[in-house]
């Protein structure tokens, strides 16, 4: 399951976000908000392809994907260091797949801020900072242990602490995990440490119904944002928290009419979830009948065999090869009888590459 952990300065709508994501009405029996300790959730991912081959097969069940979101305290100045028990807060999300970075996007007199100032920027700056102390101290105490079996003469001690070496001066620089130029072996070498800066980050920018958000305000502040999280090599989304969670209490089909009194024509949980699997390289497949309906997530650019494998280890090894189907291929002709018939159905090998919205049948030894 894809796990992303939600980090931000304090009184930015972390916990306003969390709260819309995991009430979020989604039809996920098999998944359903379940509260491991107060601070994580797992959410069913909207996806309307999903509804719709549930009622093509007249699915008894429909399972959606999921995803493990992690909200951590807000962090402060300081927070590696242990300011705030940030330290603490941080080991949390060690575990996850990527970082979802809240950041506030809206002047407003009434919501303070914890620096009395709103930039962007600045916010952003703060916060990869602490991560990036945070791996400092993880590094400094692996070179330290790696000592004696340098000593010894280890040579895949030594090639570690070489990563580690290049690692320390990428964040003496200020600079996250990402950008320290390891090669993909150092990568391997280092995995074990779960560094946090070396996680895709999705920066989320905070906007506000009816604010002065900085998008429309034009001073610059915007724009700075947009620039460094350019150079970081990230992307970025706009949501509305507050808007987000209120819409959890309106009926679903009064929702579209809400959003646009409020002025808000995104759905922001959608765009927010699309964005994650944007930035971790991620797509859906499908699978389809009577029985149920579910959705499966894998990296893109999976073969057939690899993406078997999310629904079961033996159809990695044990692969023949697939039935496949585009996912509006399906819906368009109205049947699978019909889709084979035109030729809509195709049978692939071990080296077909799934493509986001496949229907899959795997057929295994």
């Amino acid at each position: 399951m894809l796990k992303i952990g939600i980090v931000g300065l304090p009184n930015v709508g972390k916990s306003t976000l969390f709260n819309a994501l995991t009430k979020a009405s989604v039809p996920a029996e098999n998944y359903p908000f379940c509260t491991i300790d107060p601070s994580v959730g797992v959410v069913g991912v909207p996806d309307v392809r999903l509804g719709k081959l549930a009622k093509f097969s007249a699915s008894e069940k429909v399972i959606p994907a999921a995803i493990e979101f992690v909200d951590i305290a807000g962090l402060v100045k300081g927070a590696a260091e242990g300011e705030g028990l940030g330290n603490q807060f941080l080991a949390n999300i060690r575990e996850t797949d990527a970082i979802l970075q809240l950041v506030r996007f809206f002047d407003d007199p009434n919501v303070l801020h914890v620096d009395q100032q709103i930039e962007p920027y600045k916010d952003i700056e703060v916060i990869n900072l602490e991560l990036v102390l945070s791996d400092a101290e993880q590094v400094r105490k692996r070179r330290d242990k790696l000592v004696r079996d340098i000593n010894t003469g280890s040579k895949e001690a030594a090639a570690e602490d070489m990563a580690l070496t290049k690692l320390m001066q990428s964040f003496a620089a200020g600079k996250l995990a990402l950008h320290a130029g390891l090669s993909d072996e150092e990568k391997k070498l280092v995995a074990h440490l779960n560094l946090l800066t070396m996680k895709p980050i999705l920066y989320a920018l905070n906007k506000k119904s009816g604010g002065h958000n900085l998008d429309e305000l034009a001073d610059g502040r915007a724009d700075r944002a947009y620039d460094l999280i350019k150079t970081l090599g990230a992307r970025y989304i706009f949501l509305d928290a507050a808007t987000e969670r209120e819409l959890n209490d309106v009926a679903d089909d009064d929702r579209e009419s809400f959003r646009q009194e409020l002025g808000v024509s995104e759905d922001g949980l959608a765009g927010l979830i699309r964005g994650a699997y944007e930035t971790l390289g991620l797509i859906s497949f499908f699978t389809t009948g009577t029985d149920e309906t579910r959705a499966w997530t894998i990296t893109r650019g999976s073969t057939a065999p690899v993406a078997g494998a999310a629904i079961h280890n033996d159809f990695l090894n044990k692969f023949i090869r697939a039935e496949v189907v585009s996912t509006d291929d399906l819906l368009a002709v109205g049947s699978w009888a019909a889709a084979r018939e035109t030729a809509k159905v195709r049978t692939e090998g071990k080296e077909y590459v799934v493509k986001d919205g496949d229907v899959l049948v795997f057929l295994h030894g």
